[in-house]
């Protein structure tokens, strides 16, 4: 049965009237061809945006990303990236795998950071033994957290100082320039590889684009094909892309709000172990409370809500409103007055 408020990912989101209306008047030709004037737009416009030279159009990040470190690493290079990062950790190996890209995984910090010493120590000497480190790749948001400005600069000077490139997992690069105040340029332009995805919180139904140099990108293009990414009119998708761009990033604000709100109602109930709102999410870990039987309960009650490594995520977007907030409010005190009248 389809949760009707559900909160386990962004990626849920399901296109509105006006992006429907977008994608049904799109404008196609063939894409592999270069000849698909919507998917064409959209890259210039997502290029425009992150203040880049190219873009180029995928259907999933974790092809944009891999599209991306194979754009920069060669066979047995090695990129640097968080233990607990998307790249690493959830998108199937495909760096090692498909790339023949060695990771250097190190310590992501409680806010999301790589500390500058692990970075600096894990880069190699220039030595035969060793792998040759090419590249650094951080996450933003990360676990919901916007990379603090600072860190920003002075891990990317960092690598640039030692002779690496850089890329950023920018799935959810518009949530954190709303909750930094920052143009998403401005966090861009730190990078030469920017992955944003359409699919999230900008609630288009399919997508990525990478952007970075025009040269890096024409590599890219030959990886997409590569990689079984080639697709033909592919307007009709990128023309949700447009509109998600065009409609849906200021938006992202009341995702954060909601989060927070969120926050709020499940801190009444201790047992819950929820901690703040991180942009438009919200991790919690049952102390006092059996998480299955919770999960369970809200399920029920048509609520949905992710897990994964110990904790509960629950993820705001444009599908939910405040009468879901509402629902899991009144959910949360019928399962604890359930539970102290047992």
């Amino acid at each position: 049965m389809q949760p009707t408020a559900d909160f386990r990912s962004d990626t849920v989101t399901r296109p509105d009237e006006a992006m429907r209306a977008a994608m049904a008047s799109a404008e196609v030709g063939d894409a592999v061809f270069d000849e698909c004037p919507t998917s064409k737009r959209l890259e210039a416009f997502a290029a425009e945006i992150l203040n880049k030279e190219a873009a180029l159009f995928f259907p999933t990040g974790t092809q944009s990303n891999l599209a991306g470190l194979m754009a920069h690493c060669g066979r047995g290079d090695e990129y640097i990236v968080g233990q607990m990062a998307h790249t690493y950790r959830n998108e199937g190996g495909g760096a090692a795998v498909l790339g023949s890209i060695q990771p250097q995984p190190l310590p992501n910090e409680t806010d999301g950071t790589i500390a500058l010493e692990a970075i600096a120590a894990a880069i190699k000497p220039d030595d035969f033994h060793n792998a040759v480190t090419r590249l650094l790749t951080l996450e933003n948001t990360f676990n919901g957290l916007a990379l603090p400005d600072g860190y920003l600069e002075d891990a990317t000077d960092l690598a640039r100082a030692r002779g690496l490139a850089t890329h950023l997992d920018g799935a959810r690069l518009m949530n954190a320039a709303v909750e930094s105040g920052r143009d998403p340029a401005w966090i861009a332009d730190r990078f030469d590889t920017v992955s944003l995805c359409l699919s999230k919180g900008l609630g288009a139904p399919v997508g990525s684009v990478l952007a970075g140099p025009g040269q890096l990108i024409e590599k890219a293009r030959r990886i997409r094909k590569m990689l079984g990414g080639g697709m033909r009119q592919s307007g009709i998708l990128a023309a949700a892309g447009i509109h998600a761009l065009e409609h849906n990033v200021t938006r992202l604000r009341e995702d954060h709000e909601r989060a927070a709100r969120l926050a709020e109602i499940l801190s009444r109930f201790p047992e819950l172990g929820a901690g703040k709102a991180q942009t438009n999410m919200v991790f919690m870990s049952p102390r006092k409370a059996d998480a299955g039987e919770f999960v369970s309960f809200l399920a029920d009650r048509g609520i949905a809500v992710g897990g994964g490594y110990g904790t509960l995520r629950w993820v705001t977007h444009l599908d939910v409103d405040d009468d879901s907030i509402d629902r899991v409010e009144s959910a949360c005190s019928e399962f604890f007055e359930n539970e102290r009248n047992q």
